[in-house]
């Protein structure tokens, strides 16, 4: 029997993450998020409260429960709050960091830890996992310290940069891009998209798989985990409104400089694959097969 505890259970990918454990007969699984359970799913795990940012909170928890395995998913990953908030990015996206870091010292688990494709400046992507980081933003500056802790601290781990993920949850704070692309071009509402920057959405399902395999395998270093797909967003919300059979009037393109956006962008990321698919087993979907998936999903909801 594995004990897997995930943090940020609420979100996107601690669901996903629910998902796949909670069945599976040789997995124990641990969900904490800040706050009530929200995970539609009552059965196969169980639920503690915890705060991220509260030292004695992990360090109790994680004594008490003493899980083999930690999928660190929770972080301040809105970027524009990140610049504006430095105090609460750094708290929750490095010094939390640095609470499990103890907490596996004392007694020893697998990090897998969740990062970044904005711990690049993308003047060069797409990026291998051995490319030279230059954040531009305060939230990749966090997401850039919280790995070099990681590397740095000798626990075994697993870094998982990731780039714009999109997928279907219950009770969702945030959309996503694909269905806030969606909501908006159904309604038949404007929509203005940067056509200058360039990435490779990510799967939350996909994100989820890589996440356990590098959990059970202790895989070590870093990964990059994203979709295969490389396009600018203007591109994914124009395939969004192709798959979805909507009407294009109403996307207009726009360069990232008009936006007067707090935090900077990098204008092109995206990933080499190769060491996840190789080391991970990584089979990442195409796009539109994750689209496909998303309406199922949102045909299950009634949605």
């Amino acid at each position: 029997m594995i004990k897997i505890l995930v943090t940020g259970s609420n979100g996107l990918l601690g669901q996903k993450l629910s998902d796949q454990l909670r069945l599976n007969p040789d997995i124990q699984l641990i969900n904490t998020s800040k706050g009530e359970d929200r995970y539609p799913n009552t059965s196969g795990y169980t639920y503690f409260p915890m705060d991220i940012c509260n030292r004695s909170a992990i360090l109790t928890l994680l004594a008490n429960t003493k899980p083999d395995i930690v999928i660190h998913t929770a972080a301040m990953t809105n970027v524009d709050t990140c610049e504006s908030d430095r105090t609460g990015c750094w708290d929750l996206n490095v010094n939390a960091v640095a609470h499990l870091i103890e907490a596996s010292k004392i007694n020893p688990f697998h990090l897998v830890h969740l990062s970044t494709d904005f711990i690049y400046d993308g003047e060069d992507g797409p990026y291998n996992e051995t490319a030279t980081p230059n954040p531009l933003s305060y939230y990749g500056e966090s997401k850039l310290a919280a790995e070099k802790l990681i590397e740095n601290s000798g626990i075994s781990y697993s870094i998982i940069r990731t780039i714009i993920v999109y997928g279907v949850a219950s009770q969702m704070s945030r959309n996503n891009i694909v269905l806030w692309a969606k909501s908006v071009l159904e309604k038949g509402e404007n929509i203005s998209i940067v056509d200058d920057q360039f990435r490779m959405p990510t799967l939350a399902e996909d994100l989820a798989s890589a996440c356990i395999s590098a959990g059970i395998k202790k895989a070590q270093g870093a990964y990059n985990v994203s979709g295969k797909d490389y396009m600018s967003i203007f591109e994914m919300v124009n395939r969004i409104a192709d798959y979805y059979q909507l009407s294009k009037e109403n996307i207009k393109s726009i360069s990232s400089n008009t936006l007067n956006q707090a935090a900077k962008r990098p204008p092109r990321t995206g990933f080499v694959l190769d060491k996840a698919i190789k080391e991970l087993d990584y089979k990442p979907h195409t796009f539109e097969e994750g689209l496909a998936l998303i309406q199922k999903q949102l045909d299950e909801k009634n949605v």
